[in-house]
């Protein structure tokens, strides 16, 4: 068995990668006899895919089946494949270029009705119960658009240089944002992707919710609308 793309197999610091029960086994595995380890990001690079197997700049190695796993770029990633324009023509993928700016995870600045479910910088946590969450808040937000006869709804700029402001720090003490990972914008396979950013509100759900329940009772007040 030959697995190749791997770093040289370092311990990890537990909250630093996503836990999985696979992982275990995977490191069970990189361990048998049977089994090369090639680091192919920094000692050897590959060439090219050859008709017996996997030719690196150092040797060309044999194998039966390729099985590619190049990661992905998560968060923001499908946001980027999309020619998303603002009200002044400007990609979204551009203005996220250092890290995205959102109010909640739920709207971007200068995109207006852009309304994004599970969006970068909403909170972490089990995936349905966010997605639940936030879908219920936008509802909440729809029906207040209709009763009102709007036609239109935009963050506040303030509003997200706030919320921006408070994810990032919340992200500060964490472990998980001292390593590259696909949590925290890291791919060495996508072209852009090599510096670091913050994705998501890694702080308390609860404060999030709380934080979500008093826009809404406050008459969403941080949004423009019409």
């Amino acid at each position: 068995m030959l697995t190749v793309g791997l770093r040289n197999l370092h311990p990890q610091v537990l909250g630093t990668r996503v836990a999985a029960i696979a992982h275990v086994k995977g490191n069970d595995l990189a361990c048998r006899g049977n089994v090369v380890l090639v680091d192919t990001i920094n000692d050897e690079p590959i060439e090219r895919i050859t008709p017996n197997g996997i030719k690196t700049s150092k040797k060309e190695y044999q194998c039966d089946f390729l099985i590619y796993a190049t990661g992905f770029d998560g968060v923001t990633g499908a946001f980027d494949r999309i020619d998303i324009r603002g009200s002044h023509g400007v990609r979204l993928k551009e203005v996220w270029a250092d890290g995205p700016r959102t109010y909640l995870g739920m709207l971007a600045e200068d995109f207006p009705n852009m309304m994004m479910v599970l969006g970068p910088h909403t909170a972490r946590g089990n995936i349905p119960q966010v997605v639940e969450h936030s879908v219920e808040w936008q509802t909440g937000v729809l029906r207040f658009i209709r009763e009102h006869n709007y036609k239109r709804i935009e963050t506040r700029p303030e509003h997200v240089a706030e919320w921006t402001e408070t994810v990032i720090k919340a992200a500060e003490p964490l472990l998980s944002s001292k390593v590259d990972s696909w949590q925290t914008g890291v791919n060495r396979n996508v072209e852009g992707r090599r510096v670091r950013r913050v994705l998501g509100y890694n702080g308390h759900g609860i404060h999030f919710r709380q934080k979500a329940a008093e826009v809404a009772t406050n008459g969403y007040q941080e949004f423009r609308f019409g």
